[in-house]
């Protein structure tokens, strides 16, 4: 690994985005909230200094060229670093408004993660920040990394490396030739759906500024709310739906979407066969909660419809956010609702969890295995949407989805002995690793704070939710000697 290469990438990146934290600046002076423009001016001068710092404190001009040549170890480190110094900056507007820090640092990872756990206990904190919290999920929902590998000219070639790094998925599926430009389509599509969003919950009668912090949320699959009744507070039936939509597409691979859009043919999304997993699970898993919310809930069929859909999706798609509180919901619909978190959503979608194609290739290995019990000298290949999925593939997949349950595993028995409370320790945690965010337990529930938990189990939980959305892989690396191994 060469120390130089990974110091320039971090050196760009922080650059551009001290740039971007001081969008709320805007925000603050529009809502003459004056004394919010120091926290983001302060956190993007020191953005802008790290860079400055990295670049002539390390003498880097000798990589300016070069940088194109970056290898996937390096790739994984400026990864790995970059989301963790980008989560402390993002977590400095809130210790100025005096938060504790691992307390804002808790709120800011949650929000760059599109995780969506809360410690806000009030929610009386001003617009500038609310903002701030829907606007890190919606940086966060598509990849800090795409982003600035569709803007930054200097990882016009390196991009692929960091591209995939961020988003370590079972395939690497493409749309252009050039990663650049397949960075710059999905955070195209990915805006314009987050404007039609917009205006669609303006038109249904949400306040402009609640309908553009809600709609970065929902299409990041974050789920902040400016409202502390999440979307239950709108108490309106269209702008539910409205949101509905939103996740589901949220969950949807946007790579899928942009080959539907270019060659407009809407046939294409059935055709895929992660898609139309994703899609008939979803609606198995709110059929049941519909049918046990009209028999034993005592719900209207529209209301059984409409909650279990919502509630449904929004756990799948990791989005996290609520129309109704689900604590108050029978126990068998509960159940199902903690099988829906760990449904999870498309590869390449803003979802988080084990991911859709993951879970296929699983199942079909599965499906192989046992066959070849029975007929032991079969040759059985996995197949998805006709194309067979190479050996490394399925292997890395089967170490990934070890991982993601041993990381689960370890880390509820440590809450369970911190918190001394077995459920909250069991779903907090896959919540957090899935990038989930609410507990459908009694204690914190869809709408509730993680305020009250003690700081080790907080610690915990922020380290769940930087690995899980960086889906493992590039934490893990780091435990092998070789990954150490620095060059000039």
């Amino acid at each position: 690994m060469r120390f130089n290469y990974v110091i320039r990438a971090l050196s760009l990146i922080l650059k551009d985005f001290g740039l971007v934290v001081f969008i709320p600046v805007l925000v603050a002076v529009y809502y003459q909230e004056f004394s919010m423009i120091l926290p983001f001016a302060g956190a993007g001068f020191f953005s802008l200094f790290l860079s400055l710092i990295l670049h002539r404190g390390f003498k880097l001009s000798d990589v300016e060229d070069s940088l194109n040549d970056i290898k996937r170890p390096e790739a994984l480190m400026v990864v790995l670093i970059s989301w963790i110094m980008i989560s402390v900056i993002a977590a400095m507007p809130y210790m100025f408004s005096g938060m504790s820090f691992i307390n804002s640092l808790f709120e800011s990872v949650s929000g760059i993660t599109t995780t969506g756990a809360t410690i806000l206990d009030n929610y009386d904190i001003g617009k500038t920040l609310l903002f701030w919290r829907s606007f890190t999920q919606w940086i966060g929902g598509m990849g800090i990394i795409v982003l600035f590998v569709a803007i930054l000219p200097q990882f016009a070639v390196a991009g692929r490396q960091m591209f995939f790094a961020e988003a370590p998925g079972p395939t690497e599926d493409k749309i252009t030739p050039r990663i650049k430009h397949t960075a710059s389509v999905l955070w195209i599509i990915y805006a314009g759906f987050t404007l039609l969003c917009i205006l669609l919950l303006w038109f249904a009668g949400m306040p402009l500024f609640d309908s553009v912090c809600n709609a970065f949320s929902t299409l990041a699959a974050g789920g902040f709310s400016p409202n502390p009744n999440s979307i239950a507070g709108y108490n309106s039936q269209i702008i539910t739906w409205i949101i509905i939509i939103f996740m589901f597409i949220a969950g949807t691979s946007f790579v899928l979407l942009s080959k539907v859009l270019a060659k407009r043919k809407l046939s294409l999304m059935w055709k895929n066969e992660e898609f139309r997993f994703y899609t008939i699970a979803i609606l198995a898993i709110s059929l049941g909660i519909a049918v046990i919310l009209f028999v034993q809930q005592g719900y209207s069929a529209y209301h059984s419809i409409t909650a279990a859909l919502y509630q449904t999706i929004t756990l799948a798609t990791s989005t996290g956010s609520a129309s109704e509180d689900y604590r108050l919901w029978v126990f068998d619909a509960k159940i199902l609702l903690f099988i829906a978190m760990f449904l999870s959503s498309c590869a390449g979608s803003a979802g988080g969890g084990v991911k859709i194609t993951r879970i296929i290739i699983i199942f079909k290995y599965l499906k192989n295995e046992l066959y070849k019990i029975l007929h032991p000298k079969a040759v059985l290949s996995i197949k998805i949407d006709g194309k067979v999925i190479p050996t490394d593939v399925i292997r890395q997949t089967l170490f990934f989805v070890m991982c993601y349950i041993a990381i689960w595993a370890v880390s509820s028995m440590f809450l369970a002995i911190i918190e001394q409370d077995v459920s909250l320790a069991l779903v907090s945690s896959i919540s957090a690793l899935g990038d989930i965010g609410p507990d459908i337990g009694y204690k914190i529930g869809p709408m509730g704070s993680f305020s009250s938990l003690h700081w080790i189990s907080k610690a915990i939980l922020i380290f769940e939710m930087l690995i899980g959305r960086l889906e493992i892989i590039p934490f893990i690396v780091m435990f092998h000697k070789d990954f150490w191994n620095f060059k000039k």
